[in-house]
């Protein structure tokens, strides 16, 4: 009897090669720049400000651990958990994220140092430790994720709450803002600039731009609270914001570590040379605009206030001041690495200067 040998299967087909994951200059991923899972409010504009950052340190080329991540108390000083989870951070006590900055900055001046406050944080409580953090010019990052109200406090108006805006609950609030970019301005603050959260892109290049800056980089965000100031009669509303957002400039930013062929009209753009380097592109749109020029960018966010505009863009900058290491003139290693015989003065030196108390 003939026996027949069954026919065999076909064999599989070759398995698809995986996805490459996309790295950035350095070979990392984009996990390396990511941290833990939002707990805030779904919505929170807070979390876009978390995305932008994590986007631009990536795309940047940053080495995660020579970030120092500060903040203070509030909604907005839990985003650092968020981004960049294998960085170093301190949550620092109410409204004194600055004088912790300013000391780990002192410390290892290589670090790169962000700072992440809220409007109470900032304009409220710590508005001593922001001014003088302005002033001496400390080479931080330092974000403002402004929303109007204390958050965690059922939404009460905070020191940037514009006047004549209404709380969720019907009250109208009669005190006039405080601006924190004009504020920084006037006392000297080197780069200054303003967004809105719902702008990732106009966020993304910002952050270029301040890690290129050495010295207090302030982005003013206007971040919605999904919870206690998105209703209609905000001025801290995405609706708003939305309708009420006038772009200075567009805004691109070219890297120092990319070769970068650009071309544009004569005129259209404003070049600003950063220390290291590297360039701000500020493409004008409808006015002649010089970030440069710091009387012409505090009359100009005056006439946005009285205008009731959210003016966003780069306001200042001035690359040439210089930082608060520079102003002590620090040695160029850092203060932490130093041996004990280099900071120790001997006993003749500190007898001479004794001697001068005689």
């Amino acid at each position: 009897m003939a026996t027949t040998t069954p026919a065999q299967p076909p064999p599989p087909p070759p398995a698809a090669p995986a996805p490459q994951k996309k790295m950035n200059r350095l070979g990392l991923p984009l996990e390396h720049y990511t941290g833990s899972v939002s707990t805030l409010c779904s919505g929170c504009g807070h979390d876009s400000i978390t995305n932008a950052v994590i986007r631009a340190f990536f795309d940047y080329g940053i080495e995660p651990h020579r970030v120092a991540k500060l903040s203070g108390i509030g909604c907005s000083s839990k985003t650092p958990a968020y981004f960049l989870g294998r960085s170093c951070g301190f949550n620092a006590v109410h409204g004194r994220m600055p004088a912790i900055a300013t000391g780990a900055v002192l410390a290892n001046r290589n670090l790169i140092a962000v700072g992440v406050s809220g409007d109470g944080d900032t304009a409220s409580i710590g508005l001593g430790q922001f001014m003088h953090m302005v002033r001496r010019n400390v080479p931080c990052i330092y974000i403002i994720e402004n929303n109007g109200v204390y958050g965690l406090t059922k939404g009460q108006f905070s020191a940037t709450a514009d006047e004549g805006s209404a709380s969720k609950a019907g009250h109208v609030n009669d005190q006039p803002p405080m601006d924190c970019c004009a504020l920084a301005i006037n006392l000297g603050c080197a780069f200054v600039a303003r967004s809105f959260s719902g702008d990732a892109k106009q966020m993304q290049a910002m952050f270029k731009a301040a890690l290129a800056h050495r010295g207090t980089a302030l982005l003013d965000i206007v971040s919605p609270c999904v919870t206690f100031n998105n209703h209609e009669g905000s001025t801290k509303s995405y609706k708003y914001a939305k309708d009420n957002d006038v772009p200075l400039h567009e805004i691109g930013f070219v890297p120092f570590f990319e070769n970068i062929a650009v071309d544009y009209e004569p005129g259209s753009t404003k070049e600003v040379t950063m220390h290291d380097g590297s360039r701000v592109l500020l493409r004008k749109l409808d006015r002649d605009y010089d970030p440069t020029n710091r009387l012409a960018s505090i009359q100009l966010l005056e006439e946005a206030r009285t205008q009731k505009e959210l003016l966003t863009g780069i306001f200042y900058i001035n690359p040439k001041a210089p930082d608060f290491t520079e102003q002590l003139h620090l040695v160029a290693e850092p203060l932490y690495d130093l041996p004990v015989e280099r900071v120790r003065p001997p006993k003749p030196v500190l007898d001479e200067i004794m001697k001068g108390y005689m």
